[in-house]
């Protein structure tokens, strides 16, 4: 911003009285900010945003457009496809009129039953920071803020609104800070989320952390917002934190205003948090005298489905491929076999505050039916049942008694009576309690099934605190409903379900009630439905059958929204019971067997041996369905990486706990993290961090020693460059992912025994040679001095391995770097070029 800017934010701040500064610090509600008519400045509206971009209501009836979840962006190892992302992001942003979405999640996969992970990028700091980069710097190309979180150390969900986080300085500076401070001095972010934890026993809305080095080393200059009611008291106001959200209650009001004039807090300190508010309005167009930023219309470049498609496949996994079963030779293919709940009713997102609701959604049953020639038969059969959240009420099924829309909301006070009547197509309801009609104490939903089919259903309820559930006139639930864990947004972000067992006869009407005393948090209910089905028996019968009679089955499993969400960890790794089975069942009538996994993280693949091929397409977002078509059939290339390491059986995995002891989560394996933590413990894992397929085969040709490294600018500045020939040796054109690790043997501190420093992603045509720089900065040949209190550097000779994966190394050479080089240097950074010798592996 120019100076002239910063003088006239000053003006506007020195236009507002006490009140109004203290007012402007806490939200309007739960997505919004304050207006402040007196210095022009409208109301900001704040959305989630890592998948979608939901806009300022979870209930405005207009659907979003649902990405692929952070893990499969972050698989693509694509800084150009991120940034793709990122710009689908801002144009949802824009055509919802929302100011800020609350995404990257940039926090580490530090062990593999975190329960959140699929709204996280990776387990390596360098590779998150370098896609949360790419995102945050296409969303405010466009003039829409992003917000980087959680600052710092929330990579798992037990005990998240109150673990204290105990890890060394070195560690928390070169690994959890690393991907945050990328980000800041990369792209200059708009806002940080401050977490929920605390670390080394402050909790983070009041920590030393967001004054140094968040604006002290890195200079950011935005707003500091904390997540969802983590300020705890007036301490915060004595920080960094700069908004506390959401509002309009919360710990500051009139308790800040009260310590201001009494002189416990200077009011200069609540000057410099409305100024930093101020300069986000004017960056995202909310600020009345300074010209908006942002475009009117966001291009992205193509039709959006186009877009969503082709980044599905291209953070697609193919973990092997025996006998290069795939592509499908479709010449050879007259009848496939699809198998698994999850192919007719695919988890598209992870649950919780990400959640978005597309317009439609592409199966992995309707795409490989769309995509298939007609004279190949295409059977269905579920095989196993995941014991998890039914689904809605299919919208189809009902319908209102008056005809003006399928369920009737009304809101009611204490007394019962009326203040508010809703017509609604759909038997969800989602309002925040600052959107909650005022005056209401009750809620009440109410519609008429008709089924179409006859047989025993299995109805019900989500939803948590006082329900009660009617059906055809009969109580069937009148109680307390329990969330499903503790901590805030526990009975809106995840409520749990509660369903019963009906016989029903097809289009033979049936009302539904269902009323919620009205939580303080608002309203997350809505009535379930799932129609009839075979017995599990009978059901893995019939998937047995049609794989016996294919030329080719494709099971897909995946995890349940019991398993993998927002607000808990994961209990194992397992797939949830009957999913092993079925694979194992469907592989033994089929040896063409291909099976896909649907999850958001890591889980156990005990069958993996004994299928042709596995594919891993995470939450691949509404048209996980094509891009899978399109992958198996060859009309794409999986693209995808491993952005984490995946085990082969969980007593294998070097860093498993996230539970708490008496409140406090030691992370006692400190810088080894991720893969350093399995190659220091010598233990090899189903498939390696970095690990993927393509559809072609590549050779690593030649590697041209790095420069030596003698003077540092900063720590994004290149230190050296490593120059890769690789050539595409098949016979399609492919993409791979180029990943440069280094190494220090001889190292006098404690090192990992490799990690990674820099990575690229190249395509050739087929025969095609290519010459790749991949730039190694100089973050990857620092450590943290904790003594000194600052970044430093060893003198000496690095290893520099370059492969496929932090396992598949194919070329070593080393890089000097020479005694007089100095950490945070504003020196020149013009290395002397010195050639080292380079290694076959």
């Amino acid at each position: 911003m120019s100076d002239q800017l910063e003088e006239h934010l000053d003006v506007l701040v020195g236009k507002l009285d006490l009140p109004r500064k203290v007012r402007l610090l806490t939200g309007a509600g739960h997505s919004h900010t304050h207006a402040e008519p007196a210095v022009g400045l409208r109301a900001m509206t704040f959305s989630d945003g890592p998948a979608g971009v939901r806009g300022p209501s979870w209930d405005d009836g207009e659907p979003s457009a649902c990405l692929p979840c952070p893990t499969a962006i972050a698989a693509s190892w694509d800084i150009a496809g991120a940034s793709a992302a990122g710009r689908l992001l801002a144009a949802e942003a824009v055509r919802k009129n929302v100011d800020v979405v609350l995404a990257p999640t940039v926090n580490l996969h530090r062990s593999p039953v975190g329960g959140r992970h699929f709204e996280c990028l990776s387990e390596d700091p360098l590779l998150s920071g370098g896609i949360g980069a790419a995102l945050v710097g296409a969303l405010q190309e466009h003039g829409v803020g992003a917000t980087v979180k959680h600052y710092v150390a929330n990579d798992s969900e037990t005990e998240r609104f109150s673990v204290d986080v105990r890890l060394g300085e070195r560690v928390l500076r070169e690994v959890y800070l690393a991907p945050f401070e990328e980000i800041v001095l990369a792209v200059r972010p708009l806002l940080v989320m401050a977490a929920y934890n605390a670390v080394n026993g402050t909790t983070m809305t009041e920590h030393r952390l967001l004054d140094d080095p968040l604006r002290a080393r890195w200079g950011f200059d935005g707003v500091v917002v904390s997540d969802w009611r983590a300020t705890r008291s007036l301490a915060a106001a004595s920080a960094g934190l700069d908004l506390a959200m959401p509002g309009p209650d919360g710990p500051w009001g009139d308790t800040l205003r009260e310590a201001v004039e009494c002189g416990a807090i200077a009011e200069s300190r609540l000057d410099t948090k409305v100024k930093n508010l101020l300069r986000l309005a004017a960056r995202v167009g909310a600020l009345e005298s300074v010209p908006a930023g942002r475009p009117a219309i966001v291009t992205t470049g193509g039709d959006v489905r186009a877009q969503l498609r082709a980044a599905a496949a291209d953070g697609t996994v193919l973990l092997h491929n025996a006998g290069a079963v795939l592509p499908l030779p479709l010449e050879r293919v007259r009848r496939v076999a699809v198998i698994g709940e999850l192919a007719e009713h695919p988890r598209i997102q992870g649950g919780g505050s990400a959640e978005v609701r597309p317009a439609h959604v592409v199966s992995p049953l309707e795409g490989i039916r769309a995509v298939l020639p007609p004279e190949v038969e295409v059977t269905y059969a579920a095989g196993s049942y995941l014991d998890g959240d039914p689904g809605p009420v299919p919208p189809a099924c009902l319908r209102g008694r008056t005809g003006d829309g399928a369920v009737r909301v009304r809101w009611l006070t204490d007394a019962g009576e009326e203040l508010r009547t809703e017509s609604r197509d759909t038997g969800e309801l989602v309002r925040f309690g600052s959107d909650v009609p005022r005056g209401a104490a009750v809620v009440e939903l109410a519609t008429v099934l008709h089924p179409d089919v006859t047989g025993v259903w299995q109805l019900g309820l989500r939803g948590a605190g006082r329900i009660t559930f009617e059906a055809g006139g009969h109580t069937l639930h009148d109680g307390d409903v329990a969330p499903s864990y503790d901590g805030p947004g526990a009975d809106i972000l995840t409520p749990p379900v509660r369903i019963f067992d009906i016989g029903l006869t097809a289009e033979s009407p049936l009302e539904l009630r269902l009323s919620q005393r009205i939580p303080a948090s608002g309203v997350a209910l809505s009535f379930r439905a799932r129609r009839p089905r075979r017995s599990p028996a009978e059901e893995l019968e019939r998937a047995r059958q049609d794989a016996r009679s294919a030329d080719v089955a494709i099971v897909v499993v995946g995890t349940s929204s019991q398993i993998e969400s927002e607000g808990f960890d994961r209990a194992n790794l397992s797939l949830p019971p009957g999913q092993d089975d079925l694979v194992r069942a469907v592989a033994e009538e089929n040896p063409n067997t291909l099976a896909v996994v649907n999850a958001g993280a890591p889980v156990l693949l005990p069958w993996r041996d004994d299928v042709a091929a596995v594919l891993v397409t995470w939450f691949a977002g509404q048209e996980v369905g094509a891009a899978l078509a399109d992958v198996l059939t060859g009309a794409a290339e999986p693209g995808g990486r491993l952005p984490m390491t995946w085990p082969g059986r969980t007593e294998d995995v070097p860093v498993l706990d996230t539970r708490p002891v008496d409140g406090r989560l030691s992370y006692r394996e400190g810088l080894h993290v991720g893969y350093r933590a399995w190659l220091r413990g010598g233990v090899e894992p189903a498939y390696p961090f970095g690990h993927g397929l393509g559809y072609t085969t590549w050779e690593l040709v030649d590697l041209h020693p790095p420069a030596a490294v003698r003077q540092a600018d900063g720590p994004r500045e290149p230190a050296t460059v490593v120059t890769a020939r690789v050539r595409n040796t098949g016979s399609r054109t492919g993409k791979q992912v180029i990943q440069v690790y280094l190494a220090r043997p001889d190292s006098g501190i404690e090192r990992p025994v490799r990690w990674l420093a820099g990575f690229t992603a190249v395509h050739a045509y087929p025969g095609e040679t290519v010459d790749v720089d991949v730039s190694l900065p100089w973050r990857a040949f620092w450590h943290w001095d904790s003594q000194a209190g600052g970044w430093a550097v060893e003198p000496g000779s690095f290893d520099v391995l370059v492969g496929f994966s932090s396992a598949g190394l194919h070329k070593t050479t080393s890089v000097d770097v020479s005694p007089g080089t100095r950490a945070e240097s504003g020196g020149s950074n013009n290395p002397v070029p010195e050639r080292g010798s380079t290694r076959e592996r």
